[in-house]
Formats: C-alpha cells, sequence, structure tokens
C-alpha cells in the first residue's frame, strides 16, 4: 500500500468538510428531506471515517510520545530473545552437571551397599527430576519465540501507519504535546534492565562484583 504525504491527508479533510457544508446546501434547498434518508446516511458514514482516521492518528502519536515508542518496542523484542538464548545456556550447564551427577551416582550405586547405596540410588533419582524439570526450557523458548513473532509483526504494520501519516517527523510534531503527559515517574522511570550484550556503556554484574572482591 502507497504512503500518502500528509498534504494529501489533510485535502481529503479538507474536501471531507466540503462535502459536509454541500450536504447542508442540500438540505435547505430541500426543508422536506428526510433526516434519515440516504444523505444523512452518507454523511454519517463519512463523519464515522473522518473520527476514525483523527483517533488513528492521535493514538499513533502517542506511541512515540510515550515510552512505547518503536525503539523500546525493538528493543522488547531484543530481550526476549535474550531470555531465550539465556535459558538455553543455563539450561545446558545444568544438564551437563545433573548429567556428572547421574554417572557418579550410577558408579557408586554399583560399588557401595546397604544406606549407602540407598544414598546413592537417591542421587541417581534427584537428577533423573533434573533431566526432567529441564523440559521446561524447550516449552517457554517456543511461547516466547511466538509472543516475539507478534511483537514484530505488531511494529512492521504500526511503521506501515506511521508512514501513511506523513512520516516519524509528523508524528513526532503531534507527540510534542503529549510528551509531557506521558513522562516516566516513580519506578517505572528506573526500570531500564538488565542490559543487553550489544549495549555500550553500561556496567556489567564482573564490574560490581570486582567492587567487592
Amino acid at each position: 500500500m502507497a504512503s500518502l504525504p500528509i498534504e494529501q491527508l489533510d485535502r481529503i479533510l479538507q474536501e471531507l468538510q466540503s462535502l459536509r457544508a454541500d450536504l447542508a446546501r442540500a438540505t435547505c434547498l430541500t426543508p422536506d428531506l428526510d433526516p434519515e434518508s440516504t444523505s444523512g446516511a452518507l454523511w454519517s458514514g463519512l463523519e464515522t471515517i473522518r473520527g476514525a482516521i483523527a483517533d488513528t492518528k492521535s493514538e499513533i502519536a502517542s506511541i512515540q510520545a510515550g515510552h512505547h515508542s518503536g525503539a523500546n518496542l525493538d528493543r522488547a523484542t531484543y530481550e526476549l530473545s535474550a531470555v531465550v538464548s539465556d535459558t538455553e545456556a543455563a539450561t545446558e550447564v545444568i544438564l551437563s552437571a545433573a548429567e556428572v551427577i547421574d554417572t557418579l551416582a550410577t558408579k557408586l550405586m554399583k560399588q557401595l551397599e546397604g544406606e549407602q547405596k540407598e544414598m546413592a540410588h537417591e542421587l541417581h533419582d534427584n537428577a533423573v527430576q533434573i533431566f526432567e524439570a529441564c523440559n521446561f526450557q524447550d516449552i517457554t523458548g517456543q511461547r516466547i519465540s511466538k509472543v516475539v513473532g507478534l511483537m514484530q509483526f505488531v511494529e512492521h504494520h504500526i511503521s506501515r501507519m506511521i508512514a501513511i501519516w506523513g512520516g516519524r517527523d509528523e508524528l513526532a510534531r503531534m507527540a510534542g504535546t503529549l510528551k509531557t503527559e506521558r513522562e516516566r515517574t516513580g519506578d517505572d522511570a528506573l526500570l531500564n534492565g538488565p542490559a543487553l550484550s550489544s549495549d555500550n556503556n553500561v556496567v556489567s554484574q564482573d564490574d560490581i562484583d570486582s567492587l567487592f572482591a
């Protein structure tokens, strides 16, 4: 769908206003015109369209003014992807450790007797439970990936709508009056983490640990 510059959109609104004036004059020339006539229904439909256009433009501008802008939506997508990769890496470490425990427990069960053998068997059973519990990573990874796909879909279509409404510069102009109304305050103003691997000039956990070493 081709993008319409803001000048053309303003021209459309002017034409709608002109049509409204023409319909009003037609009503004056035909005083016995039924208010529920086709002309009235047509104007009602045009008014609905005009209102929907104005509301949509305002809502998109409010997105740009608030902290749910395109840049933050994009970052949220990367953060969710980071959750998948980080949990996958952590799960691999857990599974590797559980595998070592299971191997050692199996050897001990063959060498020990009595109560000690029972303890080794209990270690083996707990290792198996760890293996089973780590299946969560596959399930959560799939679910988060679906959310990431949905966010990318929304972000793509918002970008297309911004282009239709004259581009980001025009939306930024409209958002100017809204931004002061949506300043982040309280705890919301402090929520800026955790940092992603691609972030620059941020303090890492290793830097913090070194201060207490």
